[in-house]
């Protein structure tokens, strides 16, 4: 979606000026002490909620500290340690691999570049913005999401359906060094205000420049 219209550009950075306002201390809900952790808690919060991540990982992170430690698991063990973040057989395998893929070919570091991140297994371009913005405070892109997808397209910042495609419009929309500080704003809001099935549109501090409005009745306002 472009922003050339002067009256659309105004409305969306008065949206963004709101968000900063909201949310000045927006961060990354997962935890994690390194690069690593926080690379192997983004893989495993796909389909499933950082509360659920969080409540594995202090285990998992100590049986398996490292990239060395977890490429070399038993992979049924492995699996069992994730089962409850959903899709383990899946995660496990791709935990597994990616490790190993640190181990053998980066030295055991986490690669800090998104060409490298996304070579690795179970690794998207949103897993490696998480890890990119955070760990490493590189804006390389930003993070999509199901909530921030959301609100792209009720907040009319874009009108495409793919995360690729929403994300360009967002970086160029977005000031470049706001991009991981905007992904965790609108994530929030999104987890607060403008949830999926009952967006609280009358408690809204956006509605004023928002196009999806919904009344207290469900019927859209504007």
């Amino acid at each position: 979606m472009r922003h050339n219209n002067g009256r659309e550009k105004r409305r969306c950075e008065r949206i963004l000026q709101k968000l900063r306002e909201l949310y000045p201390d927006a961060e990354c809900a997962l935890h994690y002490k390194n690069p690593f952790e926080l690379l192997v808690a983004t893989i495993l919060s796909a389909q499933s909620t950082d509360k659920a991540v969080n409540q594995i990982t202090p285990a998992l992170f100590q049986k398996y500290p490292t990239p060395a430690a977890m490429a070399e698991a038993a992979l049924a063990e492995l699996e069992e340690s994730v089962r409850s973040s959903g899709f383990f057989h899946n995660k496990a395998k791709n935990l597994k691999a990616c490790a190993a893929v640190i181990v053998n070919d980066h030295h055991g570091e986490v690669p800090r570049t998104m060409d490298k991140l996304i070579k690795l297994p179970g690794v998207g371009r949103k897993t490696a913005n998480v890890v990119l913005g955070n760990a490493f405070n590189i804006n390389a892109g930003v993070v999509v999401d199901t909530h921030i997808q959301r609100l792209s397209q009720r907040l009319g910042f874009s009108h495409e359906q793919t995360p690729d495609k929403i994300e360009r419009d967002l970086m160029a929309m977005v000031p470049q060094e706001e991009w991981t500080a905007f992904s965790h704003r609108m994530i929030q809001h999104g987890r607060q205000v403008c949830s999926a099935r009952q967006p609280k549109c009358n408690e809204c501090l956006l509605a004023p420049d928002c196009p999806f409005v919904v009344a207290p009745s469900g019927a859209r306002m504007l």
